[in-house]
């Protein structure tokens, strides 16, 4: 380090850049890396061979081989531990990043608060003691206030966070915030913060070169959210006038320069209805959303990072930075919305990414990839530019219209309803927007499968004029040919042959794949395959399941997702209220829990703790 404290970096090309990443980062930085002429390696992360990129000494190790000067290491996974960095570093490979000590400042969020508060950066009421008892965090939050939110220390991306609206549910949010933390992030300390209702998710996008030169970039506002995970995210903010875009760029770059900050950086704040803001934590890498600013600002932020980290100086002054028009995108993740954003897996079948003005698309998959429970579930990333806001939602609309994923369930039906709403296009949405709007009221009548997808689904699965054996494809004496179809649950008897003349051909993309077909339904891949014999009994306890009225007989609970058993609530001769949680399963590092859909007692528990299940397994029984 110089004696004015700037980070001393000898310039020098990077050559080879190993990828400690995967799925659509990974791609998206190759990209620029085959721009630059520079070699990009990505490893290998699925089969018998897959590098665990939660194994530092793995990864520095696949680096090392693959002959890499340098490392990025994308968002998630590694890309925010300290240790890792300086273990990069140590290697003799150039770690394409802050320092470690900035990361360090930065990635604990109870030292990052007292920071902000020591410079006077505007913080909500919480608690970032080092007392991580009980008993601490009871008495702490009497004094914060309820509601509140119980936040882990470390890491970030929403996992582990907890809403808590009265005292006796903090004990339990807290026992399973720490255990989240601890999966994700090898750190169970919590802080405490005032839930601010309804508030604007405002992020500023700072760059730094080694010198201490800093500008930021402007705003993206990510208040659209569920579960404290982002979903739409645009740029500028409809809630952002000029004067509160210079205050919280400032207000950032005094943040990141208070930790010798070098590379690209996010400071992210929560603003109230009166345009206060908040500070609430640093992501010292690359943020998931920084396409949006790429196409406002015309820049590129991985090429960026990469000339930093090879020692060159920003060359960026603060009136350098020109915004263009606006900018919008949207997280298409495996998970099922129409089911509490349950994540979902399986393989893409078939696959078609949108196009035109002003559309860009940073996928991670391609027909024929399989899509696991390992990772998180985000497949690609959907943005539109427009000359203005309305411009943008427009081309948004239009590109989520043409895309189409069958094969696995997506949130792609509710990304095209969400940018649709009035609240939404009208710039009003807070980060408790998506709990007050969805699911709509109609949102099953509107949903229902419609007549021409039994059609499609039924000729792609029979073959009504095989003439080789006439008794196949539903042949019935006297009758059009006829079979037996369910999806969704539902049954029904589809006829089988050639339209009418003159009938309109309905154009519904599916794809046959073994014994089911896959037809995209308003941008949900749904499954059609020929019924089975009906069950009755199976019925009537499925039923039950469901909530059901006036059904009657045990209640089974099934998986919603595939997952590992977490904790097993009430075992064999537990009686159970409607609600109380019977199963909690970990997936993707976030916990979920399986409720009893009735009152009773648990007759049957047909898993442990630890094991795996796949969806639809059976978990366990009730009986009313």
């Amino acid at each position: 380090m110089a004696e004015d404290g700037a980070v001393v970096v000898a310039r020098s090309a990077i050559r080879t850049l190993f990828i400690a990443n995967r799925g659509e980062i990974a791609a998206r930085i190759a990209r620029t890396c085959d721009r630059l002429g520079i070699r990009a390696v990505a490893p290998d992360t699925e089969g018998s061979h897959a590098l665990d990129l939660l194994d530092e000494t793995a990864v520095v190790a696949a680096a090392l081989v693959a002959g890499a000067d340098a490392l990025h290491p994308g968002f998630g996974f590694l890309a925010e531990s300290a240790a890792f960095a300086e273990a990069v570093e140590t290697a003799g490979i150039r770690w394409i990043g802050p320092p470690p000590e900035a990361i360090r400042a930065m990635g604990d969020k109870a030292a990052a608060r007292r920071l902000a508060d020591s410079l006077g950066v505007p913080l909500l009421p919480g608690y970032d003691g080092a007392d991580q008892t009980d008993g601490a965090l009871m008495a702490a939050a009497e004094t914060v206030g309820f509601p509140l939110l119980v936040k882990p220390a470390a890491g970030g991306g929403g996992k582990g966070m907890r809403t808590v609206r009265e005292p006796g549910r903090l004990l339990d949010s807290a026992a399973a915030a720490r255990r989240e933390a601890m999966t994700a992030f090898g750190d169970d300390r919590l802080i405490l913060e005032r839930l601010v209702e309804g508030g604007r998710h405002v992020e500023i996008q700072v760059l730094f070169d080694a010198y201490g030169n800093g500008v930021h970039l402007g705003e993206r506002d990510c208040s659209i959210q569920r579960r404290h995970q982002k979903v739409l995210e645009e740029s500028p903010s409809p809630a952002i006038d000029a004067a509160l875009r210079d205050r919280l760029g400032e207000t950032a770059l005094t943040l990141a320069r208070a930790v010798g900050y070098v590379n690209a950086g996010t400071c992210e704040f929560l603003v109230d209805d009166r345009g206060n803001p908040a500070f609430l934590e640093m992501n010292t890498r690359l943020q998931v959303e920084h396409p949006v600013t790429e196409l406002v600002t015309g820049r590129d932020l991985v090429a960026d990072q990469l000339r930093i980290a090879r020692g060159e100086p920003l060359g960026l002054a603060a009136g350098d930075v020109r915004r263009t028009g606006h900018a919008v995108e949207v997280r298409l993740y495996a998970e099922d919305a129409e089911a509490g954003f349950l994540p979902a897996t399986g393989r893409v079948e078939a696959l078609r990414w949108p196009a035109g003005e002003g559309v860009r698309v940073d996928a991670g998959v391609v027909d024929g990839s399989d899509v696991g429970g390992r990772f998180d579930p985000m497949l690609a990333k959907i943005l539109a530019w427009g000359p203005d806001r309305s411009t943008a939602f427009e081309r948004l609309a239009r590109a989520l219209d043409d895309t189409v994923v069958l094969g696995i369930t997506t949130n792609l039906r509710f990304l095209r309803w969400l940018v649709r709403q009035p609240v939404v296009l009208a710039g009003d949405a807070r980060t408790d927007t998506l709990d007050r709007i969805w699911p709509p009221d109609d949102w099953a009548r509107r949903t229902v499968i419609p007549d021409e997808a039994w059609t499609v689904a039924a000729a792609h699965l029979v073959d009504a004029f095989e003439p080789s054996d006439p008794w196949t494809g539903g042949w019935r004496m006297n009758a059009r040919p006829s079979v037996v179809l369910e999806a969704d649950g539902t049954r029904r008897s589809v006829e089988v042959g050639p339209p009418p003349a003159n009938a309109p051909i309905p154009w519904i993309d599916a794809v046959r794949a073994g014994g089911v077909v896959h037809a995209d339904l308003a941008g949900r891949s749904t499954v059609f395959r020929i019924a089975g014999p009906p069950d009755v009994d199976g019925a009537a306890r499925a039923a039950v399941a469901h909530g059901v009225a006036g059904a009657t007989g045990p209640a089974e609970l099934v998986a919603p997702m595939p997952g590992a058993v977490l904790r097993v609530h009430a075992p064999v001769g537990h009686a159970v209220a409607m609600g109380d949680p019977v199963v909690t399963l970990e997936a993707m590092k976030m916990e979920h829990v399986v409720a009893a859909p009735i009152p009773g007692r648990v007759v049957d528990v047909r898993i442990r703790v630890a094991d795996q299940v796949s969806r639809g397994q059976l978990l366990a029984i009730i009986d009313p």
